[in-house]
């Protein structure tokens, strides 16, 4: 007798177990492109300003390209002179004004000023976001006039060829720039007053980190200067649209009182360009040297220093242009003078520098780079505040060669050297470090062989901003030119491996450099609101000697030090000195 028995169904499986939600970041807090264009988040604002100021960069750098280009035959190779005229402008225009003055206190001061100190967000959110809004307004202008037929000035748009001769689209260019001028003041405003009014508890003028001394004295000069420039720029629109005799001395003006006006400004715009460099400087040596910074009241007074001697030497500039004999001299006293501060910059680098542990990864590469060309900058500066030797020097290319080793060699080195060494924290990916450190000896390399023949062929008499040249000076040319092709490759090579990383890269653990700054204390990328809860600082910005951050916890051993996986993944070691020991600290 048998007995049935009934089939039973498959069992059906358990569901797979839901993967944990992704902790929420700025980066996906929203992902509408409404929730960025309308974004008062600092850290998306600081995204913003990185993605535009890119575009220009590369749009400045293909103009920079078409003059090198044409520059390779002595009669020129590829444009007419007119056309040539209208590149070289358009080049200083987008570097300068869209590129190397908004670079690092548009972008990583937005980004992580607040951070630094400990707040949750810049003191006037919305008008960060305006600050862009108007940025890109006055971007947008100018781009139009170099893709209307461009402007043929110079960056420096001395009337009265700006406002008579030149019959070029200069009015678009001068109000793009007006314009912009208004982001900058916005952007300084906001981080002086953040600075003032939301440290954290405990984080003194003598704990705040370097970088945010330089970008403190950097907006003192935005506010005081910028509007200077934009009432300039507005009186040559003035005189050009009505006629007005202001600087055209055919009309009773005066061409010498437009240069007095554009300098005041432009000259202190260049330490806007060098002081945020110089920050990040100060932020990297010291971490990839794994020592205290020295002589920290040093260096944190000397960019005050900078800021406030950098508005008495404007006339410099002008030492051909008919000043008094008596001026020409304090002003090339006063030229001398702003040496002294940025020497005790580079002084207390290299002291930071000697006996410390040094790992050469690509911050640290571009930083020593950076203190490299900014000292030939710098002591090639000299010559041109001497008087006998300007004479000689004044309008050839070794002032182009001096201006791009202090802001190409200098600011953008330090701008590339700041977006290596936070990209974990912006992104929470890593990037190639192989690949960085060859970017990173690539574009160094290519600069040397790009700017060393201008000082030579400017020392025997070749003019900038000539598309001719005797026949003489086209070797040095075509190893410029040269030298330029090998820059531009160094610089597309971050453009592809940052990229690459943002799919591709490991990812970050939140203090990936085993740094001491209250950055480094959130999450990579940084929660919406930067802190769970305010920090409360108990020491100085760098204390790598006794290995606490600024909240007195210890750090982790930095990458390559030790093979201990959980080292790696970012946990923290023992703390380090606490309290008591730590208070006497800055």
């Amino acid at each position: 007798m048998s007995i049935a028995i009934g089939q039973q169904g498959p069992i059906a499986a358990p569901p797979p177990p839901e993967p944990d939600p992704l902790p929420v970041n700025y980066l996906n807090n929203g992902y509408s492109i409404w929730s960025w264009l309308f974004t008062v988040d600092h850290k998306r604002i600081g995204i913003l300003y990185l993605v535009s100021i890119s575009i220009f960069f590369v749009a400045g750098g293909i103009a920079a390209g078409v003059v090198r280009l044409n520059l390779l035959q002595p009669d020129g190779a590829i444009v007419t002179e007119d056309a040539y005229n209208r590149a070289f402008t358009a080049h200083g225009v987008m570097m300068l004004f869209f590129f190397l003055i908004p670079a690092v206190p548009a972008v990583f001061g937005n980004f992580f000023i607040p951070m630094m100190i400990g707040a949750k967000d810049l003191a006037f959110p919305k008008l960060n976001l305006a600050s862009w809004y108007v940025f890109m307004l006055g971007a947008i202008l100018a781009i139009w006039s170099v893709l209307a037929g461009g402007i043929d000035t110079g960056w420096t748009l001395y009337p009265p060829y700006s406002t008579r001769a030149s019959q070029s689209h200069v009015i678009p260019g001068v109000v793009g720039v007006f314009i912009s001028g208004f982001s900058s003041i916005m952007t300084g405003l906001n981080i002086m007053v953040t600075i003032h009014k939301m440290r954290a508890p405990g984080m003194t003028w003598g704990r705040l980190p370097l970088f945010v001394w330089a970008l403190y004295a950097t907006s003192l000069i935005q506010l005081l200067a910028t509007p200077v420039v934009a009432i300039t720029l507005l009186l040559i629109v003035v005189e050009r649209m009505m006629g007005v005799g202001i600087f055209d001395p055919t009309i009773g003006g005066d061409p010498i009182l437009f240069q007095h006006m554009f300098w005041f400004y432009s000259h202190p715009a260049v330490y806007i360009m060098i002081l945020p460099g110089m920050g990040v400087i100060s932020e990297v040596l010291t971490c990839f040297s794994r020592k205290n910074i020295f002589g920290y009241h040093a260096v944190a007074w000397s960019s005050v220093g900078i800021a406030v001697v950098g508005f008495l030497l404007w006339a410099h500039h002008m030492f051909v242009a008919g000043i008094s004999f008596y001026a020409a001299l304090l002003f090339s006293l006063l030229s001398m003078l702003v040496a002294v501060p940025s020497a005790i910059k580079v002084f207390n680098w290299t002291a930071t520098l000697y006996r410390g542990s040094i790992s050469f990864h690509a911050p640290m590469l571009f930083s020593l780079g950076f203190v490299v060309l900014f000292i030939i900058g710098g002591l090639t500066g000299l010559f041109l505040a001497t008087l006998g030797t300007d004479i000689h020097l004044h309008d050839t290319y070794f002032v182009v060669a001096h201006f791009h080793f202090v802001m190409v060699g200098g600011m953008v080195m330090g701008y590339f050297a700041g977006l290596h060494y936070w990209w974990p924290k912006m992104t929470g990916r890593m990037y190639s470090d192989w690949w960085s450190r060859v970017a990173a000896i690539i574009i160094i390399v290519g600069f040397f062989f790009t700017f060393i023949p201008q000082f030579y062929i400017g020392y025997h008499g070749m003019p900038r901003r000539y598309p001719n040249y005797p026949h003489e000076f086209q070797i040095f040319n075509v190893m410029s030119t040269a030298g330029a092709s090998i820059l531009g490759i160094g610089y597309l090579m971050p453009a592809v491996y940052l990229t690459l990383s943002l799919f591709y890269g490991p990812k970050a653990p939140a203090n990936p450099w085993s740094a001491t700054g209250l950055e480094w204390q959130c999450p990579s990328p940084p929660s919406v609101h930067n802190f769970d809860k305010t920090p409360v600082v108990v020491c100085g910005p760098y204390e790598y000697a006794i290995g606490v951050d600024q909240m007195g916890r210890g750090l982790p051993e930095p990458p390559g030090v030790d093979d201990n996986p959980a080292r790696r993944s970012g946990i923290t070691g023992p703390a380090g000195p606490m309290n008591k020991e730590t208070e006497v600290v800055g």
